[in-house]
């Protein structure tokens, strides 16, 4: 069974928004679905990414494929121990630790000598931010953190503090912080606030004593963070986050690609502003929008909590959307021009609030390997465990006019004569004749690599797939709810769970754990590699895992 924790509430709204951005938000003139803007054009790279080396991390999933694998990093430990001063049992392969707030969810990205991650302000890091109270006790006031770390001894340089949004819970759930995994790249750091800004910030803070971009920053400490820009997406499009935006941003050339979060209300009834865009494409210079997408529009099951990811598929450059509707969608990277779309529920699925019925939305983030891509549906949490569905799909079939993918008349067998113009390359999930679950729900993002695809679902099953086939070699049980995803690097799989145990296993068709490795507290993200280094992220902490002599 799967295990709850009540302090996990990010996805679940209970109380109402503020009624002004619901009245400003109507009176928007209508827009249509895309709406292109002058200069709309990016630089897309023409180099094949997933060969380059990587000694950083600069995004969610290491480059714009977001497929969770490392071939560079060599020699990182399968055992390491935190240390327990009450057993009198030593820190073993520990390198550094680095205090969190006190809930902490997006990955950690590695640029440039420093390690940014988001977090809330639970680890109060300036007594600025907190109300005293008898005694001169400090309590820390609810904020949303981006820090700022030295990658070689976890040194604390600089924070991004933001404000909590008046509307509440509905747009902004407690304790919850920046659950946005940044990009960096250059002296630039790109992620999404707590408040549903996109924000461009300088990687040196107020730390190297100058201000550059914008001068309005309300905290202007030497450990805040130096704004270039923000993008306020609630204010200045409409946007309706639900419970919390999230996405990680991509970058590609001169554009910036963005999942907005829009969402329903707290009824879970009503979406406030369909007509708000989902998708963004934004100068990464400048912040200005250069193209949106509403899609789905009035079809949001809940909220949407991913991620774009990028490929080149037979020439064709495109951005992938996960929608909060269940479907991907690619876009030309400069114009906005839909390319393909795939459902990834069956027509005949249904969805019920609570987690009650069969259709859902996607949580996990797409990923390209070898030109197909690769995608799982899950919901929030909260709403436990249910039948969930893993996808290869192969995008080349799209054309001007084989826009939808999806199988046809729910026949997931990709040889049907039906399918002969879906991208249906092969599909796991659904349930048995018996009722049983062939695969359930799950927020991982895969990670493929030497034929093997490896994903991890919400119930805390951890299998390993034939990437061409999607046959399956092996899975195993946790026992425990999984949130992050696996990461493969120097021949071994890591990944993390809700009890707090990084199990790891021998990258290979055949299933040998090579390890399990009890930390603080939960592990909700997905440790990642640079340097030499194995970083792991508890709810509290930053773990630097190296092999000690």
């Amino acid at each position: 069974m799967l295990r709850q924790r009540n302090g996990y509430r990010w996805l679940l709204a209970l109380f109402s928004a503020g009624l002004l951005l619901l009245v400003s938000w109507l009176s928007r003139p209508s827009a249509p679905s895309v709406s292109l803007a002058p200069r709309a054009y990016a630089q897309v790279p023409k180099v094949d990414i997933s060969k380059v080396p990587l000694r950083v991390w600069q995004m969610f999933g290491g480059t714009p494929f977001r497929n969770m694998v490392n071939t560079v990093e060599k020699g990182l430990p399968a055992e390491w121990h935190i240390g327990d001063p009450k057993r009198k049992i030593p820190p073993k392969n520990i390198k550094w630790v680095a205090k969190l707030g006190s809930q902490a969810y997006g990955n950690p990205v590695v640029y440039g000598g420093k390690i940014f991650l988001g977090t809330n302000n639970g680890g109060l890091r300036n007594p600025r931010d907190a109300v005293i109270k008898k005694g001169n006790e400090l309590i820390p006031v609810d904020k949303g953190i981006l820090m700022c770390f030295r990658e070689a001894d976890g040194q604390f340089l600089w924070q991004a503090v933001h404000d909590k949004l008046p509307s509440g819970r509905v747009n902004d759930w407690p304790e919850q912080g920046i659950c946005s995994s940044p990009y960096v790249e250059d002296h630039r750091v790109y992620y999404v606030s707590n408040r549903c800004e996109l924000v461009c910030a300088d990687t040196e803070g107020f730390y190297d004593g100058k201000n550059d971009g914008v001068q309005d920053e309300k905290y202007k400490d030497k450990t805040d963070a130096d704004i270039i820009w923000r993008l306020d997406m609630m204010e200045e499009l409409g946007v309706f986050p639900h419970n919390l935006a999230v996405c990680s941003p991509l970058v590609v050339g001169d554009m910036v690609y963005v999942v907005t979060g829009n969402g329903h209300d707290e009824s879970h009834e009503n979406i406030p502003a369909p007509r708000a865009p989902s998708f963004l494409a934004v100068n990464k210079f400048t912040g200005k929008v250069l193209w949106e997408s509403n899609l789905p529009g009035d079809k949001i099951l809940h909220g949407q909590w991913s991620n774009p990811c990028y490929a080149e598929i037979n020439g064709q450059p495109q951005v992938i959307f996960p929608g909060g509707d269940g479907w991907l969608y690619a876009f030309e990277p400069r114009s906005g021009k839909l390319l393909w779309k795939f459902d990834c529920n069956p027509k005949n699925s249904k969805y019920i609030l609570g987690g009650r019925g069969t259709k859902n939305e996607i949580i996990a983030t797409p990923v390209v390997y070898e030109g197909r891509v690769y995608i799982q549906v899950g919901q929030d949490p909260e709403h436990g465990e249910g039948v969930g569905h893993l996808w290869c799909i192969d995008p080349s079939k799209a054309s001007p006019t084989n826009i939808d993918l999806s199988p046809v008349n729910d026949n997931f067998d990709p040889k049907a004569p039906e399918n002969k113009n879906s991208g249906l390359v092969w599909h796991v999930g659904g349930q048995d004749k018996d009722g049983k679950l062939l695969w359930r729900r799950g927020l991982s993002t895969c990670a493929v690599h030497d034929g093997l695809c490896y994903v991890a679902n919400l119930s805390g099953f951890v299998a390993c797939f034939d990437a061409r086939t999607g046959e399956k070699y092996w899975e195993y049980d946790t026992l425990s709810a999984i949130w992050g995803s696996p990461y493969v690097v120097d021949g071994k799989v890591y990944i993390g769970t809700d009890e707090g145990i990084v199990y790891v296993f021998e990258h290979g068709k055949k299933l040998r754990l090579l390890a399990k490795n009890e930390m603080d507290a939960p592990v909700l993200s997905t440790p990642i590699a640079v340097n030499g280094v194995l970083y792991v992220m508890t709810r509290q902490n930053l773990y630097a895992i190296a092999e000690t002599k």
